[in-house]
């Protein structure tokens, strides 16, 4: 199993729109190393669910359950998604600034590559983010 992060900003699509919606597909995404994140997921990898720009967190857990496909918001079959359903929400979220305060998490994707919207995340970087969400 692999790890991943994706980015939402919450007046877009929250973690509540989230949950109350089930599951979803995650689209819109046009960048071609985020594309190329989402062709890697596997069904069953888990996926924290980012808010960005308000909140700047870590709210959630989400699980890939079907691999990529055509993304049908565009024809352009340059474009991909994949369908997450919401898993549990974090105890306490992680905040931006926490995880950029971790020297653990120093060489992490969303500290590194601050704009890229879909990131791998490494297995122990999960398990310090599952800490410090009291998981």
């Amino acid at each position: 199993m692999a790890y991943w992060l994706v980015k939402s900003e919450p007046f877009k699509y929250s973690w509540d729109q989230f949950v109350s919606d089930k599951q979803t597909y995650w689209d819109g995404v046009r960048n071609y190393a985020a594309r190329n994140n989402l062709r890697s997921m596997k069904k069953g990898d888990e996926v924290l669910f980012y808010h960005s720009n308000e909140g700047v967190e870590i709210v959630g857990v989400a699980k890939v359950v079907k691999e990529h496909y055509q993304d049908p918001t565009t024809k352009d079959t340059a474009w991909l998604v994949v369908d997450l359903k919401p898993v549990r929400k974090l105890k306490k979220p992680v905040s931006l600034a926490q995880i950029k305060a971790d020297r653990g998490l120093q060489q992490m994707d969303l500290v590194r590559l601050g704009r890229l919207s879909v990131q791998t995340v490494k297995p122990e970087e999960w398990l310090i983010i599952m800490k410090m969400a009291g998981m």
